[in-house]
């Protein structure tokens, strides 16, 4: 589906050839490369970014339609001198208290100091280690960055988050502090804190694992160590990992792998990393790609975003809730259906609340408070995105939602960082 030849291709020419209109946008498949950037909020190419807390009244923060969330900072892919984003994470100094957002770029990772929302710091950027791809992801472990992309060749970068403590004159090129290299390009990487290891996932899809979960001990961050993988159920697109404390008492304290491969999802006991074994499988019907997931806080339910469902079958966006009590038999639980068309991409739970990076119709807040009858209803949103909620790949790529202040971050493929916070 991914062809890299192609994507490579469209990639030279949009280089190449750029826009005279300011809008640069190429599809390839299901993502954007290039960027978009109105001015929208964020001034020109030498502002550092908007931090004047703007609230959502009457339905609009700013140029923005919201119901639920404010606007507390911005800051443009111009200021990264990047032309997309990607994903986003965030890191607490539990030493200081100082939060960052880590921002995914088609160039690399920017660092940005949010614990002031009146005082936004760019701090730099670390390099992409071989090239520009639209695809990269960031997950944290003890105070340090993992990074993976879309490149041949890349590998996994580490970055000890600690350095941005001590910048004194920002923005900073960065260093890398170690590199993995037993993956060249990966397409995600999850990360079970609690027991220290690294999962790359949609890797070559000709490598040992076909494409699958590399296992990568990063208990000493700076000196990764590969120790095997899982491919039994072909491709990996994203994933999640957990310790298992659910309902299902049979795999209690084991280490529990759900992929979303593609066309199916994957269900694996990889608590032998030596000897990782099929749980089950599941499939739904009108699948387009089978993208991205997360489990519910109880580990009962595991919310399901199709990336083409809505391109292909007309869908207005669609979660598929599938009930885990059983992992040797998941069924489908419920589907909620959103508002408008627009493509879901992921998603992640906080307590009772899923927050939805939804592109052209930004971030969605539902209610899954109820989630066990079937109750799902959404309570909030953010719209970076204002002209059109039509089922395109621009606008919201990912969330974080875990600080414990309260603030989110945003990433928008097409313009950059937002932070926001739920309405008072």
């Amino acid at each position: 589906m991914f062809n890299r030849f192609f994507f490579l291709l469209a990639l030279l020419v949009f280089i190449s050839c750029g826009s005279d209109n300011g809008s640069n946008v190429i599809v390839i498949d299901d993502d954007p490369v290039g960027m978009t950037d109105d001015g929208i909020m964020f001034g020109n190419d030498d502002d550092p970014g908007v931090p004047n807390f703007v609230p959502c009244e009457n339905g609009m923060a700013g140029n923005f339609p919201c119901n639920g969330f404010d606007l507390l900072g911005t800051m443009s892919l111009s200021r990264f001198s990047a032309q997309s984003a990607n994903d986003i994470w965030g890191w607490t100094d539990t030493t200081t208290g100082n939060e960052y957002a880590l921002i995914g770029l088609n160039n690399g990772t920017a660092f940005v100091d949010i614990t002031d929302t009146e005082n936004l710091i760019y701090l730099g950027k670390l390099a992409s280690a071989g090239g520009s791809t639209i695809w990269r992801d960031i997950k944290i472990y003890q105070d340090h960055a993992f990074i993976v992309a879309e490149i041949s060749g890349h590998g996994m970068q580490v970055f000890d988050l600690t350095k941005l403590r001590n910048v004194t004159n920002p923005p900073q090129n960065f260093a890398q502090d170690a590199r993995y290299t037993g993956i060249g390009n990966a397409h995600n990487i999850v990360i079970n804190e609690e027991m220290g290891f690294a999962y790359p996932v949609g890797t070559a899809r000709n490598d040992a694992f076909s494409g699958g979960v590399h296992f990568v001990d990063i208990q000493n961050p700076t000196s990764p160590m590969g120790v095997g993988g899982y491919g039994d159920n072909g491709y990996t697109h994203d994933a999640q990992v957990i310790t298992y404390n659910g309902p299902d008492m049979d795999y209690t304290g084991q280490e529990i792998f759900i992929g979303a491969n593609e066309n199916q999802i994957a269900v694996a006991d990889i608590t032998d990393k030596n000897n990782p074994t099929e749980i089950s499988t599941l499939s739904y019907s009108n699948l387009g790609y089978t993208h991205q997931g997360w489990f519910t806080e109880d580990q009962r339910f595991f919310l399901l975003g199709d990336e083409l469902d809505e391109t292909s079958f007309g869908f207005n966006s669609r979660t598929l809730v599938f009930d885990m009590q059983d992992l040797d038999n998941p069924i489908l639980h419920t589907t909620y259906l959103g508002p408008t068309t627009a493509i879901d991409h992921n998603g992640y739970v906080l307590g009772d609340e899923f927050y939805l990076a939804n592109y052209t119709a930004g971030i969605r807040l539902l209610d899954i408070s109820d989630i066990e009858n079937r109750n799902i209803s959404e309570i909030a949103f953010f719209d970076t995105f204002p002209s059109s909620n039509t089922p395109s790949f621009d606008g919201v790529w990912s969330v974080y939602p875990y600080f414990e202040s309260g603030k989110i971050l945003v990433n928008d493929s097409n313009t950059g960082l937002y932070i926001l916070k739920k309405s008072e």
